[in-house]
């Protein structure tokens, strides 16, 4: 019988890696700043995500 917790399965994303650096990083960009500054930083970077996106949407076209 075979055990399918001891096959090895090869990663080519690591999510939990990944997520823990995301979050690594926001945390040390955002130390110590107040609720309005972190408002704007969000703000900021939802901003830049949604630019980036229609970028990419639109080199699809």
């Amino acid at each position: 019988m075979e055990n399918s917790k001891t096959d090895e399965k090869t990663k080519s994303f690591d999510t939990v890696k990944t997520f823990r650096e995301i979050k690594t990083k926001i945390s040390e960009e955002t130390y110590g700043m107040s609720i309005a500054d972190f408002k704007n930083y969000l703000s900021k970077k939802s901003s830049e995500f949604q630019n980036e996106q229609k970028a990419l949407s639109t080199k699809s076209e």
